[in-house]
């Protein structure tokens, strides 16, 4: 007994290992974009993180390019709102719209002609690239940033908010983000974006009452205050009002809107493609400056993983119920019960900018030419990246129900 037990076990690991080979060997032959038309439903989910937002222009490029096109887009503030330049544009112009986004929103908001900013972009790219000189860059773009604003975005309110006698938004708020609306009317086909064939989603805060509301074009019409409300961080913007209620930036509660997805009914066959800004991981921080960035990752990243390994926990205990009423006498499990039982399955893919080592704590705001370029390049290869592991884009087995993957892990 005791010999044939190991002999047993390892013919069973045998066995298997060999399905398990087999089954992969299966999924490393279907290029991604085949096995994305597997699932009922591709999700881009998009952080909030200003400047960082440049990340997510990269990795819906290496998507676009490999013939992976979302059919749902949810985001929070900077996700919120390229999230709505992509579900509001036909697929054949959502890649030139968002890259005239960011070249627009990356230029100083200072009364030059365009061909000032056009001659500075290609001044610096003769410049030899370097961590010092990066770190340079990025701390001109962010004072730039705060002095001047940025052109198609916001501008800094004259008098501040502090000097006024006014009340409401230039009381509230040290920036108007007035040039954002005329961006995002003249970028977004606000008819399409509500039309049937793409679903979107932004989350925002209820000022008043405190509570996180997502804004979902399956549940109201969507208007341009519905994108800027997800990206109305105080005290930098004031709250949008929207029928008679006032919001703020989803990021003060929530920055991930993975939960949303997962939880949404009726559950589809899920491949979701997680786009974060934050990394919750990071070193122990050694300088004052240290202490300020880290305080954002950790605040910003809103606890992904957690979020995510809660979402992928419910999805499990929706199969098992799933095994379990399929094994009791009549196949029913307590009426109570039966709105969990599922048998669809989500598989997560992650994607999180990996912050480079001369970053600061104003990375986020750092909005110049050089800075979003970097942030676009790396969205761009961590995708490729992505890409280039075909088994992530499987459909998990309906006796697992769930899966996850991340380049980065």
């Amino acid at each position: 007994m005791t010999v044939r037990r190991p002999e047993k076990r390892k013919q069973r690991a045998g066995a298997a290992s060999s399905a398990a080979s087999s089954t992969s060997a299966q999924s490393v032959q279907k290029a991604p974009a085949l096995a994305a038309r597997d699932y009922e439903t591709v999700v881009l989910v998009l952080q909030g993180g200003g400047a960082l937002g440049a990340y997510q222009r990269g990795v819906y490029e290496a998507l676009h390019d490999a013939g992976i096109e979302p059919d749902w887009f949810a985001g929070i503030s900077i996700g919120a709102i390229n999230g709505a330049i992509l579900a509001g544009n036909a697929p054949g112009e959502r890649l030139d719209k968002l890259r005239a986004f960011w070249e627009r929103i990356s230029t100083p908001a200072l009364p030059l002609p365009k061909e000032a900013f056009d001659w500075q972009r290609q001044w610096l790219d003769t410049l030899p690239k370097s961590g010092m000189f990066s770190a340079l860059a990025d701390g001109i773009g962010a004072a730039s940033s705060l002095l001047h604003g940025q052109s198609g975005f916001f501008v800094p309110r004259v008098p501040p908010p502090y000097a006024t006698l006014t009340a409401g938004a230039a009381a509230t708020s040290f920036y108007s983000t007035a040039p954002l609306r005329q961006t995002l009317e003249s970028m977004i086909d606000f008819d399409r974006l509500n039309h049937a064939s793409v679903r979107y989603v932004a989350g925002a805060v209820n000022v008043r009452t405190g509570n996180f509301v997502y804004f979902d074009n399956r549940k109201m019409r969507i208007r341009v205050e519905h994108v800027m409300a997800s990206g109305a961080l105080p005290p930098a913007f004031a709250a949008v009002e929207i029928d008679g209620e006032h919001y703020w930036d989803g990021g003060l509660v929530s920055n991930t809107p993975l939960e949303y997805v997962s939880e949404e009914t009726p559950r589809r066959d899920t491949l979701a493609l997680q786009v974060d800004l934050w990394s919750a991981r990071g070193a122990v921080p050694k300088t004052l400056a240290d202490v300020y960035e880290r305080t954002k990752d950790i605040q910003y990243s809103s606890r992904t993983r957690q979020a995510t390994d809660s979402a992928l926990q419910r999805q499990r205990l929706r199969t098992a119920l799933g095994k379990l009423a399929a094994q009791l006498p009549g196949g029913a499990l307590p009426e109570e019960l039966a709105p969990w039982i599922c048998s669809k399955v989500l598989n997560v893919i992650h994607l999180i900018y990996q912050s480079k080592a001369y970053e600061e704590q104003y990375k986020d705001y750092a909005f110049g030419p050089l800075s979003t370029r970097a942030h676009w390049t790396a969205g761009l290869r961590d995708m490729q990246r992505t890409l280039g592991c075909a088994r992530y884009f499987a459909m998990p087995s309906r006796e697992v129900g769930v899966a996850t993957h991340d380049v980065h892990r």
